[in-house]
């Protein structure tokens, strides 16, 4: 298939600039997977459209806040570094700006200066290494001090509360994205749902700024996948396992915890406990082997997730449904409202 099949008109305004308040206000497009049928929702409507015994699965994973600005020593000049991994240590791999002028050797300092950092070398795509030095027992208590939430470039507006970019579940560090779909749920929604006979599992997936990168090939079977490190536990494995052996759904909580399940179904021919490194890439014509239902947001035009997305629930269905929600003034991308389909 083109990039440009997967291609649609969205107004600029559609685009969110900032979450839903309360979160489970957001609206809620269900699609049917099977029959194709559009129903307009809510996202707290959620309990009536699942069944007891379900299993939704979400990715636990933490954002950093990872984006610090600071100053050259010397020169004063404004940089930033985003920090993207961890390699060893206190070294991190990094974007930078402005990445020409930050040499190695270059001292940053941040905030009173009790965080600082020094360029040790340049990768081959411009990325940086550079090492931290701080008086704190990790590096996260500064970020949590200095550090901002790296937000998707779409969207312009800064958040007064960090937290909106996390999602109440969060726990396991080391996103340079918040695993978005997630962003709906409520303490008290969840409550309902496990009232209900719904169940929840945890995947880790950390998800890194590759799931922004735009395919440029015009065939989308030569665009490359980014890679991500995934866990999934022995108790998820099991309650996967016994969901199955029920005849009951398991409905994964966005594109991460979709690729998660399905790496490891794709690789061991079943969901088990294991770690390792994913970039599966799904795109129409993969049979999907681990979920059953897909919670997720509303994607760009022409990514990677939207080619996920029509995998599951043919290419038609989708394409359509964005239709609609575009018709329909949803509102689009990482704050934006959600799709069930099941």
């Amino acid at each position: 298939m083109q990039k440009s099949d997967f291609y649609f008109d969205l107004p600029k305004e559609l685009i969110a600039q900032e979450p839903c308040e309360p979160r489970d206000a957001a609206r809620l497009l269900c699609l049917g997977r099977a029959s194709g049928e559009l129903r307009h929702a809510v996202f707290r409507d959620l309990p009536g459209l699942l069944q007891p015994g379900d299993l939704l699965v979400v990715n636990n994973s933490k954002v950093l806040p990872a984006r610090l600005i600071g100053h050259k020593e010397g020169t004063g000049a404004v940089c930033e570094l985003l920090l993207l991994r961890q390699v060893k240590g206190d070294v991190w791999e990094c974007l930078a700006k402005p990445g020409k002028r930050l040499h190695a050797g270059t001292r940053i300092i941040f905030g009173d200066g009790t965080l600082t950092a020094v360029v040790r070398d340049t990768m081959e795509d411009g990325n940086k290494h550079a090492e931290f030095f701080y008086d704190t027992p990790t590096l996260y208590e500064k970020l949590d001090a200095f550090g901002k939430m790296p937000l998707p470039p779409y969207i312009q507006k800064q958040l007064d509360d960090q937290s909106q970019y996390q999602t109440v579940y969060a726990k396991e560090l080391g996103s340079a994205a918040a695993p978005t779909a997630g962003l709906h749920f409520t303490p008290e929604l969840m409550d309902t749902l496990r009232k209900e006979g719904v169940r929840f599992a945890e995947v880790t997936l950390h998800v890194g700024l590759g799931t922004f990168r735009p395919v440029k090939e015009d065939d989308i079977l030569d665009h490359k996948m980014h890679s991500e490190w995934y866990s999934v536990s022995e108790e998820t494995a099991r309650l996967i396992r016994e969901t199955k052996a029920a005849g009951r759904r398991v409905i994964a909580v966005g594109t991460t915890s979709c690729r998660t399940l399905e790496a490891v179904a794709t690789k061991y021919g079943e969901v088990r406990a294991c770690s390792g490194d994913t970039d599966i890439f799904i795109y129409p014509g993969y049979q999907y082997k681990a979920i059953d239902g897909l919670i997720t947001n509303f994607h760009l035009p022409e990514s990677t997730l939207i080619m996920l997305v029509s995998a599951f629930c043919g290419y038609e269905n989708t394409m359509r449904a964005y239709r609609v929600a575009v018709e329909e003034k949803y509102r689009f991308f990482s704050f934006g409202d959600a799709m069930y389909i099941g």
